[in-house]
């Protein structure tokens, strides 16, 4: 290893430091014209020798001090980075129920929303609700100023009476006289008018209903575009969002693999992120006929009805992961799958034969997550090597 040889490399200069200080300055004499043999490196050249001794002189504690940390902390370093072998881990076989799970992630969405806004323009004259106020079924939320178009139904109701008396009038005039053709275009003319001033009249009373904003459910109001009144909107810049509480579901998606395992009135364990600590039940409700819009890949919606959706901890948007048992076995001799080594189409596990591992041939069944079922080769109460 590079550690051992550096820690030798230090030694043969620490050895060569000290046959220098032992043996030259008892016999300095002997320095000069000789010919040297330290650890097979020779020197022939008195004056490159001398050079070199003169500086291992000068600053011999540098290189002490280097050797001396090179022989304390190399072997620390040594063993400091020497891998212990992995602890062999075994496994008793025994019997137990097995169960495959599927995870399915999503968030909280409600069947019950609705988004409302006004079918006309006009000025905002009046708003009842604020975010986050409950409010009934078919409860008016806002309008707009009515006085125009209580007005145009004046207007239109008394064009109506107009129409009304011309035709009673036509139909008194002609009464028991033979009708010509002639008059009985006359006739036809004022009913068709008589009829345009009804439709004028519905118009004016539609426009009337709908300068009130009414919600058709009950909930909470989640969100007003328009706060204020007194300002002129448009049907794209007033929406108002009621949302019912008690109609919350946790929406998740599954792939087309995933999608074929599950089924309605599954039910699972759900766990929200930001209730890690608690559990709770959903039960499938609907799965998605056709692939969800907007998504990458091929996925379904799948829509998981909560046990107890009036839980005031709910919020939309909340993420959630819920995880249900497509499958499962009970009492069988399962081992982890990762105990089993495939060799020429032939399945085997490291079975403990007297303290010493032994390949058995074994035959498996189904695989249940991280477990497999072995039909033969192994019986209750073996150990295996994991």
């Amino acid at each position: 290893m590079v550690e051992e040889k550096l820690l030798y490399f230090a030694f043969v200069w620490l050895m060569v430091f000290v046959s220098y200080r032992n043996y030259y300055k008892k016999e300095p004499h002997k320095l000069q014209g000789a010919k040297y043999d330290i650890i097979k490196w020779k020197f022939y050249d008195n004056h490159c020798y001398n050079k070199v001794m003169k500086i291992i002189r000068k600053f011999w504690y540098i290189l002490a001090i280097v050797v001396i940390l090179g022989i304390l902390f190399l072997p620390r370093m040594v063993i400091g980075t020497t891998k212990s072998p992995k602890k062999q881990q075994y496994t008793t076989v025994k019997r137990h129920d097995v169960k495959e799970t599927l995870t399915l992630s999503g968030k909280i969405d409600a069947m019950e929303k609705a988004t409302l806004k006004f079918q006309t323009s006009g000025k905002l004259s009046w708003v009842g609700v604020k975010e986050g106020d409950k409010v009934n079924k078919y409860q008016a939320l806002a309008s707009l100023d009515q006085r125009d178009v209580k007005k145009a139904l004046e207007k239109k109701l008394n064009s109506y009476m107009t129409d009304r008396w011309n035709f009673d009038q036509t139909q008194d005039d002609y009464e028991g006289k033979i009708i010509s053709d002639a008059f009985k275009r006359i006739i036809d003319k004022t009913q068709f008018t008589l009829n345009n001033s009804v439709l004028d009249v519905e118009i004016s009373n539609l426009a009337i209903e709908y300068a009130t904003l009414i919600t058709p459910i009950e909930g909470i109001v989640t969100k007003i575009d328009a706060k204020n009144a007194g300002v002129n909107i448009t049907p794209a810049t007033a929406e108002f969002e009621v949302i019912n509480p008690n109609s919350l579901y946790l929406s998740v998606t599954a792939d087309q693999g995933e999608v074929t395992k599950i089924a309605q009135g599954l039910s699972g364990d759900i766990t929200f992120d930001a209730f890690t600590q608690m559990r709770y039940v959903g039960t499938i409700s609907a799965i998605g006929f056709t692939p969800k819009s907007g998504e990458s890949s091929t996925v379904y919606e799948v829509k998981v009805t909560l046990a107890n959706p009036t839980d005031t901890t709910f919020r939309i948007g909340m993420t959630a992961d819920a995880i249900f048992t497509t499958r499962s076995a009970k009492d069988v001799l399962s081992v982890p799958s990762s105990a089993i080594t495939t060799k020429n189409g032939k399945s085997y596990v490291q079975k403990l034969v007297r303290d010493k591992p032994v390949q058995t041939l074994v035959t498996l069944g189904e695989e249940y997550d991280s477990d497999r079922i072995i039909l033969s080769g192994l019986s209750e109460g073996d150990v295996i090597n994991d």
